[in-house]
């Protein structure tokens, strides 16, 4: 076997640094993302309902466009389909805050569902050390869901800001993270050149 050729080094400390300024660039990015939505709660929410629809409108017209093409064998229900996607997109652009609450309403109903086959199984299983935590996330995925749902705009609202408070402290432990790393590689760097002590 011939020992295999050393590929092309990169500049010293180079990898560090990209490393390094990748991190923070990724925190400053997620901080301002953050700030955004937890700053702005209903205006990023109105951002995702209008996305949410164009979605369903492009997706309407695709199924129309395919309602074209004779090879397809479901062409009326595609057409059906196509003009409902539509249709239901542009009243979800229209009416953003019905959009809002729709997306609370899947959000809570989710939380209910989840918190309901925690406890089942928490209650269907034997005896078991972490059966009391089961029945305690599915006592609160449960009622935060119920929350939720009975409350669909504001909870989402509420929901919104708390992710732009995770995102801020998520995007400063990376630029932390970021500097940190910076100081541990700077560290050998430092150090080289220097003779090594004899004993």
């Amino acid at each position: 076997m011939q020992p295999e050729e050393p590929g092309p080094q990169l500049p010293p400390g180079f990898s560090a640094a990209t490393g390094w300024q990748a991190m923070v660039f990724v925190g400053v990015v997620t901080v301002l993302l953050g700030l955004i939505v937890a700053l702005h709660p209903s205006g990023s929410l109105n951002v995702i309902a209008v996305l949410l629809g164009v979605l369903l409108v492009i997706s309407g017209i695709f199924d129309l466009v395919r309602v074209f093409d004779r090879r397809e064998t479901h062409r009326v229900w595609l057409g059906i389909a196509g003009l409902l996607l539509v249709v239901i997109g542009v009243l979800l652009i229209r009416r953003l805050d019905l959009t809002v609450a729709l997306v609370g309403l899947v959000i809570g109903i989710t939380w209910i569902v989840q918190g309901l086959a925690e406890l089942v199984d928490a209650f269907s299983g034997g005896p078991g050390e972490r059966r009391g935590w089961w029945i305690f996330f599915g006592l609160i995925s449960l009622v935060a869901g119920i929350v939720v749902v009975a409350v669909p705009t504001t909870s989402v609202t509420v929901l919104a800001v708390l992710v732009g408070i995770w995102f801020i402290v998520t995007g400063l432990t990376e630029i932390v993270g970021g500097f940190m790393q910076r100081h541990a590689d700077s560290k050998p760097q430092a150090g080289q050149g220097q003779p090594a002590p004899s004993w």
